[in-house]
């Protein structure tokens, strides 16, 4: 067999390696030894393959068969303290069912309940607390003066009433709180949601606390809270910090 033969065949035996793994993103420790073989197999037997390269190789196979195991053992770890964290969260969400919590936004749903729970946070003592309830269409649909004007968190029942009186059909709606000082000065009030933590369903994706029939996950809610009693108005209650 002549050295041109041997080429070729050692050529063609690479090629055929290389046809095979192709179709992949990425060659394995399999595929990387399997291309070693052909090397191997087809070399020129009157110019063989030199010792120090092929050592080389087998190093780098040999590393590259620890990364791999390195990385299998990193992500069978991940996945172990995901199914921990996981039961942990399902566990400790169980004792929030009952509990009054604050999410952030400024929208309201009205799905055949009563009525729909309003918050909003003053940064200082105001002299007017005017909120502003829009239906999905922007259009204005109640407006509410009588609102706690003392610093701090505060949270409103509305009764799905517009200005008419007339129940507002069911939907979602967004409210606006436009505040102002005893001397007219404008105040910046954030306004926020508040609802009862009714159910804990446990999906895929963790455990998801519904509050008014709508579900949240743990990261959404900004504070768990305590009220107190209903004002003499019997419409406002103060959040207790």
């Amino acid at each position: 067999m002549t050295t041109n033969t041997t080429n070729s065949i050692y050529s063609s035996g690479t090629s055929t390696a290389t046809t095979k793994a192709k179709g992949k993103s990425a060659l394995g420790k399999d595929d990387f030894l399997k291309l070693m073989m052909q090397q191997l197999k087809y070399q020129d037997p009157m110019n063989p393959m030199d010792g120090s390269a092929y050592a080389s190789q087998l190093a780098q196979f040999s590393s590259l068969e620890q990364l791999q195991n390195l990385n299998d053992s990193m992500t069978s770890s991940i996945n172990a303290n995901y199914v921990l964290t996981q039961s942990i969260n399902n566990t400790l969400s169980a004792n929030l069912v009952g509990k009054e919590v604050k999410l952030s936004g400024n929208t309201v749903t009205n799905s055949g309940q009563s009525s729909g729970e309003i918050g909003y946070t003053l940064p200082a003592n105001a002299g007017s607390v005017t909120i502003t309830i829009k239906d999905s269409a922007g259009k204005t649909i109640k407006t509410l003066n009588n609102c706690d004007l003392s610093k701090g968190d505060h949270k409103l029942s509305w009764d799905f009433s517009d200005n008419n009186g007339s129940k507002s059909p069911n939907g979602n709606y967004t409210y606006s709180v436009e505040a102002k000082t005893s001397d007219g000065s404008s105040l910046t009030a954030t306004t926020f949601r508040v609802g009862k933590i009714d159910a804990i369903r446990f999906t895929d994706s963790g455990a998801k606390l519904v509050v008014n029939g709508t579900e949240y996950s743990l990261s959404d809610i900004i504070e768990i809270m305590n009220s107190t009693t209903s004002s003499s108005n019997g419409v406002v209650n103060q959040w207790l910090k």
